[in-house]
């Protein structure tokens, strides 16, 4: 008997769901297929109440992850996923803090550690497929936590076989440079920020272009569930025009294909329906 098509996306913390997969999340929920997120961290080095940083008075850990993942919870209420699965580990902060060194950190788990206990999920789950960040962390962002869930979700889809189709979000450098350019069209002030000739995925690296743009408000929705770290994402200034451009379609690398499925495609189940 043919397994249920399951797919499994795995990020590192409460948020990171909504911008480079919301979109598909919500969409082959929509379409009957099983949907799994894994959220490896509880999301502690985020703000706390009145923007407090890790570190200055007002940052409670415990009750910054506490909000964090309810948050998560509403966002996944409106992406409307079957599944949400925690992993637990501590948020490792940004590369460069003092968190960095806790050894509870998620960024500090033995890989075969945390990378067992995904193999535990993708067992019961058997997803089809598996999506996670690139080897940089997601488009050379480069936190830490990203980092090691990139690690450990290579090392599950390695030691069990399961998945027939892996891929990596994808941030593509056309189309950075064309938000950007559409946000300079209607004033937004970007201040000294311009993004560098590296940063985003190499076009050449995209394999898969999925068009969710049925779904962006569900996206935008989810993204605002996300209110305790709202001053940290930018694409909620942006204006409605971008915004829609911004979540419209969603971008991977297929790096893993058993099945018979197109060089490029528009489809992240092409070859397995």
């Amino acid at each position: 008997m043919d397994r249920q098509l399951t797919l499994m996306v795995v990020h590192a913390h409460p948020d990171d769901e909504c911008l480079s997969t919301g979109g598909i999340l919500a969409r082959y929920t929509e379409e009957g297929i099983r949907t799994v997120l894994v959220t490896c961290t509880n999301g502690e080095q985020g703000d706390g109440e009145g923007g407090a940083k890790p570190g200055e008075p007002g940052h409670d850990d415990a009750a910054v992850a506490e909000r964090r993942l309810a948050e998560l919870r509403e966002s996944v209420a409106h992406l409307g996923l079957d599944h949400l699965e925690l992993l637990g580990y501590r948020d490792s902060g940004m590369e460069g803090w003092e968190a960095n060194s806790h050894p509870d950190a998620f960024a500090n788990v033995p890989v075969e550690v945390a990378a067992g206990k995904l193999a535990a999920l993708m067992e019961h789950y058997r997803p089809q497929v598996v999506v996670t960040y690139d080897e940089t962390g997601g488009g050379g962002y480069g936190h830490p936590d990203h980092v090691q869930a990139h690690r450990i979700t290579a090392a599950a889809v390695e030691s069990t076989g399961i998945p027939d189709k892996f891929y990596y979000t994808a941030i593509p450098r056309a189309a950075i440079k064309q938000m950007f350019e559409l946000m300079r069209e209607h004033g937004v002030d970007l201040g000294d920020f311009e993004p560098s000739d590296d940063f985003g995925t190499p076009d050449e690296r995209v394999t898969s272009v999925v068009d969710v743009a049925p779904y962006t408000e569900r996206k935008l929705k989810a993204l605002k569930a996300h209110q305790s770290q709202g001053d940290s994402i930018f694409l909620l200034r942006m204006p409605e025009e971008a915004q829609q451009q911004a979540f419209s379609h969603e971008a991977f690398e297929r790096v893993l294909c058993k099945v018979d499925a197109p060089a490029h495609e528009d489809d992240l189940f092409a070859g397995l329906r």
